[in-house]
């Protein structure tokens, strides 16, 4: 793959029917569609391989796996199987708060916000969206959960786990805050502005598309990805400065 990207992405594994791509968070997975000359997965790959697909996408931010297919057949049987509900995808997101639950079902519609561009709103007249979430760590004012959308709206993890109070961490549409600080985490630090503490951890919403799982032309295939940096420089302080 030439290197054309300053963002680093990177093929874990292809065959004659399909890509997995390991994204990183700010790299956009397809074509903008106010402006298609910004740099996105989808044209980076296609400027060695002509025939790609679209089977799914992940929001600019979000790290993780991301499938693309290289024919019409796989791409066909593939979008059949994420509409049937037959693809595993599975993330992980480091949140403000922590679930009541260890383990539930969000069931909630949701709907495109009439009041600001491009955000989604939870609304009884919206589209039918439920998502799975299990608490994986938690601290004192935060919790690793895994989640598992069950449907794919737009931004409906993001959506959901704000809905119950727990938004990511850096979201800048349903979050609190657009970065994080040790000095966030770690709540009576007396430090100086210039401490290098003061620097984010992170900065970007804290979502990665860990899992994916399917059957094509009679053969399962599995793939997990590792949390990236980011993200698990959250972890290491939280469990520094947080741990109950």
């Amino acid at each position: 793959m030439p290197t054309i990207s300053k963002k680093e992405f990177k093929i874990l594994y292809e065959n004659d029917d399909f890509f997995i791509i390991s994204k990183p968070a700010g790299l956009l997975s397809i074509p903008d569609r106010f402006n298609i000359e910004k740099e996105n997965l989808y044209n980076l790959l296609k400027l060695r391989w002509e025939d790609l697909f679209i089977v799914h996408r992940l929001d600019r931010e979000t790290s993780g796996i991301i499938c693309y297919a290289k024919n019409a057949n796989a791409h066909k049987l593939l979008n059949l199987d994420f509409e049937n509900r037959k693809i595993d995808k599975r993330y992980i997101a480091l949140c403000n708060s922590i679930p009541l639950e260890e383990s539930g079902i969000i069931d909630i519609p949701i709907a495109h916000s009439q009041t600001h561009d491009g955000r989604m709103i939870t609304h009884a007249k919206g589209k039918p969206a439920e998502t799975k979430f299990k608490i994986k760590e938690q601290w004192r004012g935060y919790s690793l959960l895994e989640i598992k959308p069950e449907t794919g709206r737009t931004h409906q993890i993001r959506v959901h786990l704000a809905y119950i109070g727990c938004p990511i961490l850096c979201d800048p549409f349903y979050g609190i805050s657009s970065s994080l600080t040790i000095d966030d985490i770690k709540i009576h630090s007396k430090l100086s502005k210039n401490d290098e503490r003061f620097r984010p951890l992170i900065e970007r919403t804290a979502l990665h598309a860990f899992s994916l799982s399917f059957r094509l032309l009679n053969m399962d295939y599995h793939f997990e990805v590792d949390m990236p940096k980011d993200m698990k420089a959250v972890v290491n302080q939280l469990n520094k400065w947080q741990k109950s």
